[in-house]
């Protein structure tokens, strides 16, 4: 089987820093839980420019490589590969973050999985200039059996695939939103995601 896995929030727990980067830098105390936004502009009541200083800050590669494991991602993603499916991690983060994405998938014994920088988002705005490693038009021509996403704003990415078994991580920003179909299932942790795929 092929498998799609997103990076932040649902591999390591991105948020959660984000969250704590925000009070120290504008003194917007918004803890985790309240994230009611994928958008953290949103979220935070950020400006423009407050909101590039955010998504440079949390971007620079010490601080992606300290991001915190979710728990039990690289023993699911692991045995999937054990088992000779093909997992793929897409994330939205830019090229230029490519290194330090890399370097915390090996230290955290996931060197085998492939990793694709797609821009999800449009965050050009925040790194002038950004290169993205997959364009649009090679990813949809990729086939997943199963996704693991934890953004509404990334759904549309699935679109083309109508078999597609998608696996929402639940966090506080996804609450809220209607699923699209009876083939995405809101997951509560890597337990019951390791599950549904078997």
């Amino acid at each position: 089987m092929n498998i799609y896995v997103d990076f932040d929030d649902c591999l390591c727990e991105t948020a959660r820093y984000f969250s704590t980067l925000a009070d120290e830098l504008f003194g917007q105390n918004i803890p985790y839980e309240k994230i009611k936004y994928f958008n953290l502009q949103q979220s935070f009541s950020l400006n423009d420019e407050q909101y590039e200083l955010l998504m440079i800050e949390g971007h620079k590669p010490e601080i992606l490589l300290s991001y915190d494991e979710t728990p039990g991602a690289t023993a699911t993603i692991n045995s999937w590969i054990n088992k000779g499916h093909d997992v793929k991690i897409i994330t939205g983060r830019p090229f230029s973050a490519f290194e330090a994405s890399r370097e915390w998938l090996n230290e955290h014994g996931l060197e085998h999985v492939n990793l694709f920088c797609l821009n999800k988002y449009g965050r050009d705005n925040f790194i002038k200039g950004s290169t993205f490693s997959l364009e649009l038009e090679d990813y949809y021509k990729m086939h997943f059996d199963y996704a693991v996403e934890d953004s509404p704003a990334a759904f549309k990415f699935f679109n083309h695939l109508p078999k597609l078994k998608v696996m929402v991580f639940d966090r506080p920003w996804n609450q809220e939103c209607e699923l699209p179909s009876q083939n995405y299932k809101r997951c509560f942790d890597w337990k019951m995601i390791s599950e549904i795929v078997g």
